[in-house]
């Protein structure tokens, strides 16, 4: 494997279709797409100040390494990349990538980032600024996420993940078969329009959360300040709390330690297609209060 150290590189794509390179501290400044088309590549160290460095790329070991602000859309295109370590500051980062893997890596303004990728292994990774993270985006395995942004997973298929931290409205429109085990999750409308929603040993705040939920499955949740929850949702909910309003659910099984208000609306839905298990139900509707 050849070896480039200490370099300072510049111009428009500076080390075009390189092959079989091992790169430490290096930095690539002033000029597009340094490394695109690259092969059989190791870069430790390294810094990424300008746009488009890692595209149609195949078989990447990235360590170490700093993408700064201008470094945005950093990695399209590219197949069988993995980064350990890094600080990205870039948006727009890893689009219609395959197998993906980051790990002990810090996004700080992580917009748009992970589209339309296939294969993508995150573990011990923070997002901030992470509007729209991972849309369309499948096969996707997710451990120690710490999220800070809205519209994450949207369009996302065949999702786990696991001991995490989602701070994210929105999250999981549109998706399928998604399972999420042992986390925190705090957003509004979470996963309308999707199909397949597992959630595991979970905490959950969401405003009208969990609504138009084709085959929804809660085991030990824990629902906090969630109101207006399961609309239109077939669901088999098992809630380890109370829940401060169900509104229409349209079939299955809901057990929680207590219901603040059950809204059922007979002309919506069929109230019979619903099992209600719980120790008490403070109040319950046939409207909710924005049609009294």
């Amino acid at each position: 494997m050849n070896e480039i150290r200490e370099k300072v590189l510049k111009g428009e794509r500076a080390l075009f279709a390189q092959k079989d390179t091992r790169l430490v501290n290096c930095v690539f400044c002033d000029g597009e797409s340094p490394l695109k088309e690259g092969r059989d590549l190791e870069l430790e160290g390294c810094i990424f100040e300008w746009k488009y460095p890692l595209w149609y790329c195949n078989n990447v070991k990235v360590k170490g390494s700093n993408w700064y602000e201008m470094g945005r859309a950093g990695v399209w295109y590219t197949n069988d990349i993995t980064v350990e370590g890094a600080v990205i500051e870039a948006p727009k980062n890893f689009r219609r990538c395959r197998n993906v893997r980051i790990s002990d890596t810090i996004f700080s303004y992580a917009g748009e980032t992970l589209w339309t990728c296939d294969g993508v292994d995150l573990k011990n990774v923070t997002v901030s600024r992470g509007d729209y993270l991972l849309m369309n985006s499948s096969n996707i395995k997710v451990d120690g996420l710490k999220l800070s942004g809205n519209y994450s997973f949207d369009g996302a298929k065949n999702v786990e993940i696991r001991n995490s931290t989602l701070m994210t409205k929105d999250a999981f429109w549109n998706s399928e078969n998604v399972t999420v085990y042992d986390s925190f999750i705090s957003g509004e409308y979470l996963g309308w329009n999707s199909k397949n929603l597992k959630l595991v040993n979970c905490t959950i705040e969401s405003l009208q959360g969990m609504c138009y939920v084709d085959n929804l499955v809660m085991e030990n949740c824990r629902l906090i300040n969630t109101t207006l929850a399961f609309e239109y949702s077939n669901v088999e909910a098992d809630i380890s709390s109370s829940v401060v309003s169900v509104f229409n659910p349209s079939s299955g099984t809901i057990k929680a330690e207590s219901i603040g208000e059950l809204i059922i609306e007979p002309d919506k839905i069929d109230p019979s297609k619903t099992r209600i298990v719980c120790s008490g139900i403070e109040k319950r509707s046939d409207r909710p209060e924005w049609l009294r």
